[in-house]
């Protein structure tokens, strides 16, 4: 949401509204509004809302702003540009469109002389009314039947601090105002208490004083709400900032590492030409080291749990890995440091007084902060509660759970997936357990497989390569060591798979995320 109205010019300027100023607007919207149908209400979630008007003799609509901002609830004729909300909306907004739109405005009224105003319907359901408490950061709106009974509001009241006492605010019931009462002395009018508008509304005489009001706390809530989206994007880019950083000293750590690949690869060699001299239940063993130059003896850890053989094995697998794992780790490490540095510019920009809303836009599409829910204001009254996975679904309607941290992956892996599903996970990286859904006496269709598997390497430090290993396994081979760090597991069966990353496929499965 938007105004086109200009920053303030002058010294001066309220807090807010006084009882006095809404008295004064209460008066110039009465002259001004009142008789025009109700065309639309149009939603501006979380707090705002602009009722559309038309009469005869009107030149064009007229628009009403209500607004519940906490950091300035304002009612006033609007005659900036407005960003109409494309998107769900919550129940209050719903209610609102639906019992006013075709109604009469008959009354716009000030209440106990407060900073309440109402503004009276009448309309082909009946009377309603719709009732602004521009109380500071306790605003609401609140629509009323013709018996001045709530039918809904859009803040839902805390519960007090007596609970044997019912709630001010009850549906169904006689609409209570706030408790308190307005000051005695009035002060100075909106004229005189608010800054002169720089810039100049399309109609000058149609109601000056919401023209002011329209200017001053608009122009305040948007710069509140800027620096609020701000500090948010703020605070997700330092968290992937830290993350990437983290990635970038393990990525430092593997490629020590894979340094030492070959040396693997000789101690196996070394294990397997005296596995008969070896028994089960040894945690090292020392051997003439053929591959130096003086043969002096070399101590090789082994696990005592393994037979001689299956420690060969378990060598050269580690060499194997290692060597898979040098392959692409210049790639990841350019691609890792190249992405660090633009969360970097970015957080910069955010720093010098850029565009919140431009700058996540760039974050999203570039991968580096994932998208707040599109429908952000679908239900203000209610907070859907935390899951631990992010939930997708494949082409032919499967469902693909991905754990969104190293806790949440235990509890998908452990606990939410079933002993047939499928369970994937980047190879050689970290990266969030994934589970692909398999109804019993089923088998995994491949193309669900290969959609599990890119999203197991989009989210991982892999996000963006051209080609990943995947380990593909049954929820029943994995297994989660007794104190174990969060998100650590270990297989007992399943296997590597090769995959070349198909972009339109990601796509597609990123675009059809049902948010959890």
């Amino acid at each position: 949401m938007s105004d086109s109205a200009s920053p303030l010019e002058g010294p001066r300027a309220a807090l807010g509204l006084s009882a006095h100023h809404v008295g004064e607007l209460v008066i110039e919207l009465a002259r001004v509004v009142v008789g025009g149908t109700v065309v639309d209400a149009a939603p501006l979630p979380p707090r705002d809302l602009v009722l559309v008007l038309e009469a005869p003799g009107w030149p064009g609509v007229r628009r009403v702003r209500l607004s519940a901002a906490a950091d300035g609830p304002r009612l006033h004729v609007q005659q900036g540009r407005v960003e109409r909300h494309d998107g769900a909306v919550g129940p209050f907004f719903e209610r609102v469109r639906r019992e006013l739109t075709g109604g009469t405005l008959k009354a716009v009224e000030q209440v106990r002389r407060d900073r309440l105003a109402l503004l009276r319907f009448d309309t082909p359901a009946g009377r309603r009314a719709l009732l602004a408490e521009l109380v500071g950061r306790h605003a609401n709106l609140v629509l009323l039947d013709g018996s001045e009974r709530v039918l809904e509001w859009l803040v839902a009241p805390k519960p007090g601090k007596d609970a044997a006492r019912p709630p001010r605010l009850a549906l169904g019931a006689p609409y209570e105002p706030p408790p308190g009462r307005p000051p005695d002395a009035p002060g100075p009018g909106v004229a005189s208490a608010f800054a002169e508008p720089s810039a100049s509304p399309r109609d000058p005489s149609l109601a000056p004083l919401s023209w002011i009001v329209e200017c001053a706390l608009g122009a305040r809530v948007d710069g509140a709400e800027r620096d609020r989206a701000a500090k948010h994007l703020s605070e997700r880019l330092e968290r992937r900032r830290e993350s990437l950083r983290r990635s970038l000293a393990g990525l430092a750590q593997r490629e020590k590492a894979a340094e030492g690949a070959e040396r693997v690869r000789q101690d196996g060699e070394l294990v397997k030409a005296s596995m008969s001299q070896l028994r089960r239940g040894l945690d090292h063993v020392e051997l003439a080291d053929w591959f130096s130059s003086d043969g002096a003896p070399r101590r090789i850890a082994l696990d005592p749990k393994l037979s001689p053989k299956e420690n060969v094995e378990k060598l050269f697998e580690r060499y194997h890995k290692l060597v898979r794992s040098a392959a692409s780790l210049a790639e990841e490490i350019e691609r890792t440091t190249a992405r660090a540095a633009r969360v970097e510019a970015l957080l910069a920009e955010l720093a010098g007084g850029g565009d919140p809303a431009g700058v996540e836009g760039r974050a999203v599409s570039e991968g580096l902060v994932d998208a707040l829910a599109s429908e952000r204001g679908k239900r203000v009254q209610v907070a859907a509660p935390r899951l631990p996975y992010r939930r997708y679904t494949s082409a032919r309607g499967t469902e693909i759970l991905v754990g969104r941290t190293a806790k949440d992956n235990d509890v998908v892996t452990m606990r939410i997936a079933r002993g047939n599903d499928v369970w994937l996970h980047t190879a050689d990286t970290p990266g969030s357990h994934v589970v692909l859904r398999v109804e019993r006496g089923s088998e995994p269709h491949d193309e669900d497989v290969l959609d599990a598997a890119h999203l197991a390497v989009h989210f991982s430090p892999l996000r963006g390569a051209s080609r990943a290993n995947v380990t593909v396994a049954r929820r029943k081979d994995v297994h989660k060591p007794k104190g174990a760090p969060a998100g650590l597991v270990t297989l007992s069966g399943g296997r590597t798979r090769s995959l070349r990353m198909e972009p339109e496929r990601l796509a597609r499965l990123l675009a059809g995320d049902a948010p959890a």
